[in-house]
């Protein structure tokens, strides 16, 4: 039988990003979202509309890395909670725009600190330089997959 071929996996950087991943959403489901009923892909929309306000429900799809029909799933959860509305497009009808209701402001007013506390709470002793360096390496890793995904 052949030796199969030499593979340290604990340095493997999918495995690592994946266990920081897992374990930030373990913590921030348990702190934040389950007494609310949301999901990481509901956080993922809500906060996106915080930062940036009604968006497009294609453009959400791109900022949250959710696809669209999980995405239109996700977003008549939300409207059904009372957090977000979705209506038409002013400029194109077949376009639809989601947007905070106040309800939804309320659990982002409590759901945010929390997130905050869960990342800093993981980069605890980590550089301010190396910080930088990691978000550019990610954003960067980010970008090269997104251009082969659409070769």
């Amino acid at each position: 039988m052949a030796k199969p071929p030499r593979f340290d996996f604990s340095e493997y950087l999918p495995y690592l990003i994946n266990r920081v991943g897992s374990a930030l959403v373990v913590d921030f489901e348990q702190k934040a979202l389950t007494r609310r009923h949301l999901s990481i892909a509901m956080w993922r929309v809500l906060a996106v509309l915080s930062d940036d306000g009604g968006q497009r429900q294609i453009d959400l799809a791109d900022k949250t890395s959710i696809d669209v029909s999980t995405l239109s799933r996700v977003v008549t959860r939300l409207v059904k909670m009372g957090l977000v509305t979705r209506t038409r497009s002013i400029t194109n009808s077949r376009e639809v725009v989601v947007r905070l209701t106040g309800k939804g402001v309320s659990v982002l007013a409590e759901a945010i600190p929390k997130a905050i506390a869960a990342e800093r709470m993981a980069i605890a002793g980590v550089s301010a330089k190396d910080l930088a360096v990691v978000r550019r390496s990610l954003r960067r890793m980010y970008q090269n997959l997104a251009a082969a995904a659409r070769r």
